[in-house]
């Protein structure tokens, strides 16, 4: 072991650090500069050969690299320091995909740095490992590449280069026992941290500049940007960045006052301009006013003034004549106009008159005044009027009236009420001399056939539109004795026909005698067998004598004088949902015997009410049903909805329960269920469906865009709404909004973007950094300022509008 310039503490360090093997030699090297710090320090052994990759693991072990030959000087260094070895040495080159390159650093070896032999590298296959001829005879320090699984020696470095050896602006570069610093453009100085610095800059006039500064006031890569007061243009680059030269990469801009194109005055027929120059002919804040000659008008606005863009704030105006508006020949009239310029303007008189049947309404004669006005408002040709006409009694009127109500044209049509009929012409129209063509009709009731009292009875009407019209009402009555067989009420129906026959009056009917035991009787029927009015006399069989009244008499109550020995019927009994009750004036279900049938509430008799025990023992009718009353009938479930009904009894009667729903995207109007009463009516009104209302969308304003189609109403369920920009504006949302079943649209209301907004994040491709907040930036004619975080808040700068 040998050991060059090493303090006592420094070789113990280094001992412990190495294993020593038997034959091996080590060489350490302390190659110092400035007392020795910062220097190469070199191993070699020989003592065993290794193969490449076991030299570069042996090298790896003890704290080294493979020496990789970087400069000619450590070239000579290295064959002057190792001994002559049979088997020469590697150095840490070898071959990968085809390169030659450095070990440890992955670096390709140059051409113009490589020390090949005479005719190497031979390019045999497998040779892909660099060995260096040191102390040869022939080609000393020369390379050669071998077989990598080749024995040879070994040699090792450790680099002089430390993290703290130069600025972050230079880079170490190894030399042969020492190293040096190699300065990044634009810094200077031992270890390269001082940046070259460029003359301070001068404002320019109308404008100034704000800088930035990484490395120091006016020093490399300070960035300045320029611009200008409003209204005034730059000339120049408008951002100067200081050089590796020292220099300033453009001159100083310079700020030039905005001109605005030059103004002809001999354009203006009819008028004048003056004009002020604050600054310079037609530039920035120049202003013009136009002023037009009696008798005409300015189509525009009178002042311009030139704007800091570089444009006047408004086109020249022309001086125009003045002309009145446009006259139209009024509805069923006509205009006659003569201009003594131009079409409608002033001195323009134009005369008015009116087709038949009109009357012409205001002066018939205007003129175009000086000021643009009509001397007078253009008169109106109005239809001729007719006498107002009302409905006839139980009639309607009905009127077309193309030009006002009852007026020339206005044609009418009269009717007549159910049951009664026109009398005269039914159409009127008015003439162009503002008379009816026709006088109004009239409306009589129609006439139903005269009636008749019935035999032995009466006869009674009511007559509110004439004897036996429509309308009228007939009640029949019978004398005492006599009961009415039929209706007693008719009425004279719109048909011209009674509702009912009359109805005849039949005697009243007494029970049937029978004979009595062992004897018999005759009767006198003047009105039918033991009817009102029948006497009947008994008489016995020879040896036995009458007990009693020989005679009886049918009474107009429908009983006899005396009494018979009454038959009994069978038992009745009360109907279902019902009740019965009975007078017996001779026992109970005895001949003469009265029963009259009721039905509980919400339920109808069908059937005869009131029968009555006969003399034969039966009764006269058979007992009626209790049938529950009926409702309306429900023909078929509301539009977009459904029914479901139960009945207890019978379809659509008392009781019956029917419930409603709305199909998807509509709701139901009114109660859900309904129920049909006692009463025979339902308990409320049939329900609705009503499409689902989505929040109204308000009409759009330039630049977007709306048309919206609504099947159902407005902004309901099914409604669709396109929308579309205009004016070269992109669509930011949705194109098409739909409204759900829900009552929710599809999506949220879509709006209109246009150009790059007025402050961006900006990133300097030059520095490499975010401009700060208050940085004035000209980006496509738009003042720009930055308003994002610092630098140093930021991990991935770019550009966010």
């Amino acid at each position: 072991l040998i050991l060059f310039q090493m303090s006592q503490e420094s070789t113990n360090t280094l001992l412990h650090q190495f294993t020593f093997v038997s034959s091996s030699i080590y060489l350490i090297l302390d190659l110092s500069r400035g007392g020795g710090a910062q220097a190469w320090t070199y191993s070699y052994s020989t003592t065993p050969n290794r193969r490449w990759h076991e030299a570069r693991k042996w090298c790896h072990q003890h704290l080294t690299n493979m020496v990789t030959i970087q400069t000619p000087e450590e070239t000579d260094f290295i064959n002057n320091l190792l001994p002559f070895n049979q088997k020469y040495y590697w150095i840490g080159i070898h071959k990968v995909d085809g390169v030659w390159t450095r070990e440890g650093n992955n670096e390709t070896v140059l051409e113009d740095v490589q020390n090949w032999a005479p005719k190497e590298p031979d390019n045999i296959v497998g040779q892909d490992c660099v060995e260096i001829y040191i102390k040869r005879d022939k080609d000393t320090a020369k390379w050669n590449n071998e077989k990598c699984q080749s024995k040879k020696g070994t040699v090792c470095y450790s680099a002089s280069c430390t993290q703290d050896s130069c600025s972050a602006h230079a880079d170490c570069v190894e030399t042969v026992g020492n190293y040096t610093c190699q300065c990044h453009p634009g810094f200077h100085g031992p270890r390269c941290e001082e940046a070259i610095a460029c003359k301070p800059l001068l404002e320019p006039e109308q404008g100034s500049h704000y800088c930035f500064h990484p490395y120091g006031s006016n020093r490399f890569n300070s960035s300045c940007r320029f611009h200008c007061e409003l209204g005034f243009r730059l000339l120049g680059s408008p951002q100067l960045l200081c050089q590796t030269s020292g220099h300033w990469n453009n001159p100083v801009p310079l700020c030039q006052v905005e001109q605005c194109p030059v103004l002809n005055h001999t354009n203006i027929s009819g008028g004048g301009m003056n004009c002020s120059h604050p600054i310079a002919p037609y530039s920035y804040n120049s202003t013009c006013e136009v002023r037009c000659d009696e008798g005409y008008e300015l189509s525009g606005g009178s002042q311009m003034r030139c704007e800091h863009t570089g444009r006047w704030t408004a086109s020249v105006p022309a001086c125009t004549i003045k002309k009145c508006s446009p006259i139209f020949s009024p509805v069923t009239g006509n205009v006659t106009c003569v201009d003594t310029l131009e079409p409608f303007s002033f001195g323009s008189r134009c005369n008015f008159n009116c087709q038949e049947g009109y009357n012409l309404t205001g002066d018939s004669t205007l003129t175009c005044l000086a000021s643009g006005q009509w001397s007078k408002a253009t008169p109106t040709c109005t239809a001729k009027k007719c006498n107002p006409i009302n409905s006839p009694p139980h009639g309607s009127l009905s009127c077309s009236d193309p030009h006002g109500s009852f007026s020339f044209g206005s044609r009418c049509m009269t009717t007549c009420d159910e049951g009664f009929l026109l009398n005269g012409t039914a159409n009127a129209e008015c003439t162009s001399l503002g008379m009816w063509s026709a006088d109004i009709a009239h409306c009589s009731a129609k006439r139903c056939p005269a009636l008749n009292s019935t035999t032995y009875g009466s006869l009674f009407c009511f007559d509110p539109h004439g004897e036996f019209s429509f309308g009228s009402q007939c009640t029949s009555t019978c004398e005492e004795g006599f009961l009415l067989n039929g209706t007693a009420d008719t009425v004279c129906t719109s048909l011209g026909t009674w509702s009912a026959d009359i109805p005849h009056c039949l005697a009243k009917r007494c029970p049937t005698l029978n004979s009595p035991p062992h004897g018999s009787f005759s009767c006198y029927d003047p009105h039918g067998e033991f009817n009102f009015g029948s006497r009947c006399t008994s008489t016995c069989e020879e040896g036995f004598l009458l007990n009693g009244t020989a005679n009886t008499d049918c009474t107009s109550v429908g009983k006899w004088s005396r009494d018979v020995p009454p038959k009994k019927c069978p038992s009745l009994n009360s109907p279902a949902h019902g009740s019965s009750s009975c007078s017996d004036p001779h026992g109970e279900f005895s001949f003469g015997s009265r029963c009259t049938s009721t039905c509980e509430e919400g339920f109808v008799l069908n059937g005869t009410a009131d029968t009555e025990c006969t003399s034969l023992g039966t009764w006269s009718t058979e007992t009626p049903h209790c049938l529950a009353r009926p409702c309306p009938l429900l023909a078929e479930a509301p539009q977009h909805g459904r029914m479901n009904c139960s009945h207890p009894f019978s379809p659509f009667s008392l009781n019956s329960s029917c419930g409603f729903e709305c199909n998807e995207g509509f709701w139901l109007r009114g109660t859900p269920t309904m129920t049909c009463r006692n009463s025979g009516h339902w308990s409320q009104d049939l329900p609705t469906c009503q499409p689902v209302q989505c929040e109204t969308i308000p009409a759009s304003s330039l630049p977007l865009s709306m048309n919206c189609s609504h099947p159902l109403g407005h902004f309901s369920f099914g409604s669709q709404c396109l929308f579309t920009c205009t004016g070269g504006f992109s669509l930011n949302g949705t194109d098409v909004l739909l409204c759900s079943s829900a009552g929710f649209w599809s999506d949220s209301l879509p709006n209109c973007t246009g150009k790059v907004s007025s402050h961006i994040h900006m990133y300097d491709v030059v520095t490499h950094r975010l401009l700060p907040s208050s940085y004035p930036l000209i980006f496509a004619g738009h003042a720009i300022t930055y308003d994002g975080p610092s630098w140093e808040e930021r991990e991935n700068p770019a550009f966010e509008f």
